[in-house]
């Protein structure tokens, strides 16, 4: 199951305690967060996310409120021994950023990290549960969005009729692989007679920070859930074009394009105290739209 934990949903300035752009991503025990502005470690404290679990970090470009965060939770995982491979993918100055700020300190970390850089569109992480991968959208800077596509689990047995049909223990997993059994005596026993296919891998997009940008529809059409940013209301579009951002009824309206599930919206600038109205005016486009509450688990079932 993949599910959506935001810790930061404000635009630049922190306001309203509310926080600058981060969000993890979790899939079957492993974290990967998403973007890492400041106070990103004390809102994952908060809300009791397993920092060790987090072996990923996707940086969408280099704005401070989307990484400024970061290097201090890297020198936290030096202090609190962190052991395993930490792999960091983002715009190609991050890493000199990054490497500066532990030079000038002399700080050597206990763990490897590695930097990947992100130079156009293309898939970053493609094991046998996930890909995840990155594609271009439309800001001051370079900036990517990052699509998260969960893999066909194993088929599902029909645990009775296996049984009943002596299928011995040890070629459950071979079942679920897809693998037909033979009997002793030569039978075939077909594999879709005691298994039922494994359900549709779910998915999940990071739309960042953009202006309105038809050209993402592609990487995004039917997914289960996006988020996008609608820093302002729709009266503001003029200033949000001139910004190279979007607005309530822009993010409802790629969403609708795309025929995605759900959407979520956040980045909400901070001249505004209360959000109601962005819900408001983004349902009016499509209506399955939330707020990107801090705190809040968005699960994709």
């Amino acid at each position: 199951m993949l599910s959506v934990t935001i810790l930061g949903n404000n635009s630049a300035v922190p306001a309203f305690n509310r926080h600058p752009t981060s969000q993890v991503v979790t899939h079957d025990g492993t974290n990967y967060l998403v973007d890492c502005g400041e106070g990103t470690q004390i809102q994952m404290i908060k809300y009791k996310i397993r920092r060790g679990k987090i072996t990923h970090i996707f940086i969408s470009h280099l704005h401070g409120d989307h990484y400024f965060g970061l290097i201090g939770l890297i020198n936290s995982f030096n202090l609190l021994s962190h052991k395993q491979e930490l792999h960091i993918f983002a715009p190609a100055p991050l890493q000199e950023i990054i490497e500066m700020q532990l030079r000038v300190a002399d700080s050597q970390l206990c763990y490897p990290l590695q930097f990947h850089t992100l130079s156009g569109p293309g898939v970053l992480v493609d094991n046998e549960k996930i890909r995840i991968s990155a594609f271009k959208v439309t800001h001051r800077i370079e900036t990517y969005g990052f699509l998260f596509e969960e893999k066909e689990g194993k088929r599902k047995l029909q645990i009775d009729l296996v049984r009943q049909l002596r299928i011995p223990l040890s070629f459950y997993s071979s079942l679920q692989a897809g693998l037909d059994y033979i009997t002793p005596r030569g039978e075939v026993i077909r594999n879709d007679s005691v298994t039922a296919a494994p359900g549709k891998g779910k998915r999940y997009a990071f739309c960042a920070d953009t202006k309105y940008d038809e050209g993402i529809l592609p990487h995004i059409e039917g997914c289960d859930l996006i988020y996008h940013e609608t820093t302002y209301l729709d009266n503001m579009r003029d200033k949000a074009d001139l910004r190279f951002h979007s607005t309530t009824k822009q993010a409802a309206e790629i969403a609708r394009r795309a025929h995605v599930g759900k959407l979520l919206i956040g980045h909400f600038s901070s001249k505004y105290a209360e959000l109601d109205q962005f819900l408001l005016e983004a349902r009016e486009v499509f209506s399955n739209t939330e707020l990107a509450l801090e705190g809040q688990v968005y699960e994709i079932h």
